[in-house]
Parts: C-alpha cells; sequence; structure tokens
C-alpha cells in the first residue's frame, strides 16, 4: 500500500465522520422544534437526518482486481447523502401548545436521545481509530526516514 493512500483513506474517514458528529449534533439539538420548516402554510416538526457512507471506488469488482493486481484497492470513504428518517413523528398530548391539532395532540420530532448519543459514541471512536492509523501511519515514515541516515 502506497503511504500516500493510507494519508487519504484516514482523512477521508476523518471528514466523513466528523460530518457525521455534526449531524447528530444537529438531531439533538432539535429533539423538541416542532416548526422546523413551513409546509403548505403549515409548521412541520423536525425530522432526524442520517448521514450515508460509501466507498469511494466504484464498485467491488474493480476493487477487488486492484487488489488482485497488486496496486493499493482502497480510496477511503465518502458521504453518499444526508438522508431524512421516515419513522412516524412522536404524537404528544398538549392541548395548551400552540401547534397542538384539533384533538389537541402536537407531533414531535422522531429524535430518540440515547439513540443519538450511541450514534455519536459510534461516530466518536471511529474518529479516533483513524486518527490512530493515521498517526501510526506517519510514524512508519518517521522511522523509515531515520533508517536512511
Amino acid at each position: 500500500m502506497n503511504m500516500n493512500s493510507s494519508f487519504g483513506i484516514s482523512a477521508s474517514a476523518l471528514t466523513a465522520q466528523r460530518l457525521r458528529m455534526d449531524v447528530i449534533s444537529s438531531n439533538i439539538a432539535n429533539a423538541e422544534t416542532t416548526r422546523a420548516s413551513v409546509v403548505d402554510g403549515k409548521a412541520v416538526p423536525y425530522r432526524r437526518k442520517m448521514v450515508v457512507l460509501s466507498p469511494n471506488e466504484s464498485d467491488f469488482s474493480s476493487m477487488l482486481e486492484a487488489q488482485m493486481n497488486g496496486q493499493s484497492a482502497g480510496k477511503g470513504v465518502k458521504v453518499a447523502a444526508i438522508q431524512e428518517d421516515q419513522t412516524p413523528l412522536k404524537p404528544v398530548y398538549n392541548p395548551t401548545h400552540p401547534d397542538a391539532d384539533a384533538q389537541g395532540y402536537v407531533y414531535m420530532p422522531n429524535v430518540d436521545i440515547a439513540k443519538e448519543m450511541i450514534d455519536m459514541i459510534s461516530a466518536t471512536r471511529s474518529y479516533e481509530a483513524n486518527v490512530t492509523a493515521l498517526n501510526s501511519s506517519k510514524a512508519m515514515i518517521t522511522k523509515a526516514l531515520e533508517i536512511g541516515r
């Protein structure tokens, strides 16, 4: 594996995990937002967003072929999309709320704080693992340069 490609792989993963943490933070911040946007004159609650990651390489067969030919197969990851979670909004009975419907229900965002915290821990651990891989690559290059002295 080329050392530059190891830096590129780690850098792409760091960028992707950082964006993932930003989206999770946005979800947590908007967990109680009942007026995220207006559609047809009606306030719509915030919907949870999710980051979809995909490999930078186009398909598995080209990665396999590159690896079999002794070439570097990994090219890192990229953010394919940021999608809205389509799980139903949570109805909460609160007839005094300004956004309550005729039956007294307010539709709250589909954000589960516990799930978001688990995702945040996962993204943080992935970020830390990629920082460790980047530092290991840097240390190997430094030691290789010291051998040449």
